[in-house]
């Protein structure tokens, strides 16, 4: 009996030691993923990348090599434009309009000056920055940049493009950091983005997010749109400044925001790296941007309505021509009104936005292959792209 007592003890004694091992292992397991990956750290700050965090592991990976380098490329912009204001106190009462017209020609009116905050990326050592066209609107008398070493220098507009919303100016300073292009083609949902620019005057703030959403269109915010959405957060002042990858590389040149209450909500919205870098090569070689065209036309996004109407399919996607200019290259080359264009050159048309990225983006003197629906027919037409402005809708 005492050797059997004896026997139960010993077993116990023995179940707690083996429960003291197990819990050290699992204890050791657990701190090991918390750690950084193994490597030379140096090595990874010097490639540029920031390294994602063990798989598993809490937090996220360490910005801080890249941002400290992003920085160094944004300037703060701030412009004063002149503009007219009405010293009527009905200036803003339609029915005054209505029935007394213009109330300036009875009040008079007077010029203001009316500042403006934002944000630019350098993209060149000689003082070329990019930055948002409403940061620079209106007629502007003087613009400040304010570099990262706190110097303030005058800069002039090189070009703006109001319907991408970029413009570049050329700031009076030398030998600068210069942010490189990324290729934002290459972006994926979920990417680890930074944002830097000076959200209410704050120089050089950095804010953390992830890619929401790329090929953002029919935003609302241009009329030739390729957003990028980010809930990296943006705020007023961060217009112009870059959204960056883990590289350090600009994807995007920050625009707007989407809110309710004037401030970041997570949905932000960046002009895309390629779309941006286009622009901004257009203003500096040639003081505008050279886009294709087909001539003068009005089109709209097809929809289920309109496609009953022409006796297709509710399901049926395109892009309907309402009215064209006779003159137009597109309707000497057999495009018609009521045609739904479902094609170009070889891709798929939906919305009236992706035709006029689409067109935009042609090369002047080529010719572009449109395919289009005309009573239940399909037909294909060959049209010269050329550089007079097309409007779409």
């Amino acid at each position: 009996m005492l050797r059997r007592t004896a026997y139960g003890i010993a077993l116990v004694f023995a179940g707690f030691l083996a429960g003291l091992v197990l819990t050290g292992r699992l204890r050791t397991a657990t701190d090991g993923l918390a750690a950084q990956p193994p490597g030379n750290s140096a090595a990874r700050a010097a490639a540029g990348a920031a390294q994602p965090a063990a798989a598993g592991a809490p937090g996220i990976p360490d910005f801080s090599d890249v941002a400290s380098r992003a920085v160094g490329g944004i300037v703060n912009i701030s412009a004063i434009a002149v503009v007219k204001t009405s010293n009527s106190p009905f200036a803003n009462d339609p029915v005054f309009r209505q029935f007394f017209g213009d109330s300036d020609e009875w009040f008079g009116s007077r010029f203001e000056q009316a500042p403006s905050l934002g944000s630019g990326v350098i993209i060149s050592s000689d003082g070329y920055v990019v930055t948002s066209n409403h940061v620079v609107a209106g007629n502007v008398r003087e613009i400040t940049a304010v570099l990262p070493d706190k110097r303030e220098v005058k800069g002039v507009i090189v070009g703006r493009d109001q319907m991408t919303d970029i413009a570049v100016v050329k700031i009076n300073a030398r030998n600068l950091p210069v942010l490189p292009w990324g290729d934002s083609s290459k972006l994926r949902v979920g990417q680890w983005v930074l944002a830097i620019g000076s959200p209410f005057a704050l120089n050089q703030t950095v804010t953390l997010g992830i890619v929401s959403a790329i090929g953002r269109t029919g935003v609302g915010l241009a009329d030739y749109e390729d957003f990028i959405q980010t809930d990296a957060a943006i705020n007023p002042g961060n217009s112009g400044g870059g959204l960056v990858d883990a590289r350090g590389d600009v994807i995007g040149i920050n625009t707007a925001i989407m809110s309710e209450s004037g401030g970041s909500q997570g949905v932000g919205f960046a002009v895309s790296s390629n779309l941006a870098h286009r622009i901004a090569d257009d203003l500096i070689k040639y003081g505008e941007v050279r886009r294709g065209s087909i001539g003068a036309l009005t089109v709209r996004t097809l929809t289920p309505y309109i496609a009953a109407q022409l006796g297709m399919a509710q399901t049926a996607r395109g892009v309907i021509v309402l009215r064209m200019a006779r003159a137009s290259s597109a309707y000497q080359a057999g495009i018609q009104p009521d045609d739904v264009i479902v094609s170009f050159n070889g891709e798929r048309v939906e919305t009236s936005e992706q035709l006029t990225k689409l067109l935009a983006d042609s090369k002047i003197g080529g010719t572009a292959t449109i395919e289009a629906m005309r009573q239940g027919r399909r037909l294909t037409v060959k049209v010269p792209v050329t550089g007079l402005g097309a409007r779409t809708r």
